[in-house]
């Protein structure tokens, strides 16, 4: 099976490099790709990662990447999922994507090529977060609107869009469990007088700092009792195991959208 990375330069494309040249996939770089102007191109991916040569360089061949990989990873910037998109369809190539952040067009054009191939995205490929994302919707069904629902995410200073994908999509399970949209009930912020909480609501507050992986909690607070569903990221590595795993299982799927919760076998 020959894994086509998308954005191999970058910190979760070598991430993915290193994880499958370590060997325990029993997979190969079927091609390493980057944008024409990035630096990196012309050298080979698995030094790039900081492991051994693997005879594979970064190229900005796009096509070819399509045409002769099993499944694409993109983890690239939003911009460029579109375009990546397009390719799966064209090409009829499975295809990971692991992007927060997507507006509305990126969304379409994606459901637009799980017409023509299998196409899994997800805000978080970390195992431990699909999981997180199931508990919080059983919690919020089984808990009624006397426990008020708030999310709180921390990371690194760098990280450019807030709330983070994660914590919408924890936010988005919230509000299945209660039988709401997300956009109805969501409070993003909190400043000055905002008068008494309004019941049924789903707070959001926001921590960027330092070099925090990941930090998600979901706190279901009722009277006389508080729940917390707690998920720590420590390594990064854990995104570039699961999309990892997502592409293993999608190689052999059916056109359709997929997500993570598909590879683990979460209704």
């Amino acid at each position: 099976m020959k894994i086509g990375i998308l954005g191999a330069a970058g910190r979760m494309g070598r991430m993915i490099a290193r994880e499958i040249l370590s060997g325990q996939y029993g997979v190969e770089i079927g091609a390493a790709i980057e944008h024409d102007k990035n630096c990196m191109l012309g050298q080979d991916v698995g030094e790039v990662a900081g492991c051994v040569a693997s005879g594979i360089k970064i190229t900005s061949d796009y096509e070819s990447a399509f045409e002769i990989c099993d499944v694409m990873i993109d983890f690239t910037l939003k911009e460029a999922c579109a375009g990546h998109a397009e390719l799966a369809r064209q090409y009829m190539k499975p295809i990971v994507v692991g992007m927060t952040g997507l507006e509305k067009a990126e969304e379409a054009v994606l459901l637009s090529a799980s017409e023509k191939t299998a196409v899994l995205c997800a805000a978080n490929m970390s195992i431990g977060v699909n999981l997180l994302l199931s508990l919080v919707e059983q919690a919020a069904a089984k808990l009624a609107s006397e426990f008020d629902i708030e999310i709180f995410e921390a990371h690194h200073r760098q990280k450019v869009d807030a709330p983070s994908g994660t914590a919408l999509a924890l936010g988005h399970a919230a509000a299945k469990g209660r039988r709401v949209k997300l956009d109805d009930v969501m409070i993003p912020a909190r400043s000055g007088m905002t008068g008494a909480r309004i019941p049924g609501t789903i707070g959001m507050s926001v921590l960027r700092g330092g070099d925090i992986v990941g930090e998600h909690t979901v706190t279901f607070a009722g009277p006389g009792e508080r729940l917390e569903l707690i998920h720590k990221a420590s390594d990064r590595a854990i995104f570039a195991k699961g999309a990892l795993r997502a592409a293993l299982w999608l190689e052999d799927k059916p056109a359709g959208l997929y997500s993570m919760k598909d590879v683990l076998g979460i209704k």
